[in-house]
């Protein structure tokens, strides 16, 4: 039987690529890159606000105590997942859907790397090649731009620059949201990660509404009038994020990453199912390469 932060993490890979779906939808033309970023999670705010609040006041125990890190989790994770999601909404620019996603995934096999030169966590040599493989994978999968001759230029392109990226900032703030969780005061998973949630999108949505007033105005309008398809990112965004948040405070970030792998799978069915994108072969090597990678360096970890 599964426990409880497997169905947590597959459920939140589930409703993580049914939002970016929307999302890629409302940043071809009728958003920007920005102002779809913003609607995921202007629209999320208020619907993790009102659950936080109704499922507080269902326990009858009132707000429970936060840590002095708290806040710092919180706003140093909400602005990493900003630069994250926009990053993966520019990269739908530039391939397609299930290739997007899958360099996003490069967020674990970065996570590793980033311990091991901070923290000083040993590497074992199967993980090392399972590093390398995942390299081998994003070679793959990143074109060169057209006309370009050099080999090198499979790594050195905007695409696989802005896959790289994002990943490392959504490893960021996962390991950040896990410590906001552990830094509420309550024995309640969903508690910890309804308010942890709450907060996240809120400092977002005010943080992000200031950036688009002063650079594109126009944005904040496009947004409200795209409410009727926006809603329903807002609603997913909620969803998969309460499922990460809960599955973060019952399980180490990494291997909730290692089940959250089968997005890719849930992205390659919706790339050609509702965007009627082909897969080639190459890429569908590349993406098991990748794949492969990061959950064997879990694994192995």
């Amino acid at each position: 039987m599964f426990e409880p932060w497997i169905l947590l993490s597959i459920m939140a890979a589930l409703f993580q690529t049914l939002r970016f779906m929307l999302q890629k939808s409302l940043s071809m033309g009728t958003l920007s890159a920005l102002g779809a970023t913003f609607a995921r999670f202007a629209y999320a705010a208020p619907l993790a606000a009102c659950t936080a609040f109704g499922y507080t006041m269902w326990l009858g125990e009132g707000l429970p105590q936060v840590g002095s890190l708290f806040w710092l989790y919180v706003l140093s994770g909400g602005l990493a997942q900003i630069l994250a999601t926009w990053c993966v909404v520019l990269l739908f620019a530039e391939r397609n859907f299930a290739v997007g996603i899958t360099f996003k995934k490069t967020e674990v096999i970065q996570t590793a790397l980033v311990g091991l030169i901070i923290l000083g966590d040993h590497i074992s040599l199967p993980a090392f090649f399972a590093i390398f493989l995942g390299l081998i994978g994003v070679l793959v999968l990143s074109d060169p731009p057209e006309g370009a001759t050099k080999w090198t230029s499979r790594f050195v392109n905007r695409a696989a620059g802005l896959g790289l990226v994002s990943g490392a900032f959504f490893a960021i703030s996962a390991v950040t949201y896990r410590g906001a969780t552990l830094e509420v005061a309550s024995d309640d998973a969903f508690l910890r990660a309804m308010l942890s949630v709450a907060a996240v999108t809120a400092s977002q949505t005010f943080g992000m509404a200031l950036y688009l007033r002063w650079k594109e105005p126009s944005q904040l309008s496009r947004v409200w009038a795209a409410r009727a398809k926006a809603i329903w990112m807002g609603f997913t965004s909620l969803l998969g994020s309460v499922g990460w948040f809960t599955a973060f405070t019952l399980q180490n970030a990494a291997y909730v990453f290692a089940v959250g792998q089968v997005e890719v799978i849930f992205s390659i069915m919706a790339s050609v199912l509702f965007f009627k994108e082909k897969i080639t072969s190459r890429e569908v090597l590349g993406m098991a390469l990748l794949s492969a990678s990061i959950i064997a360096l879990v694994a192995l970890g």
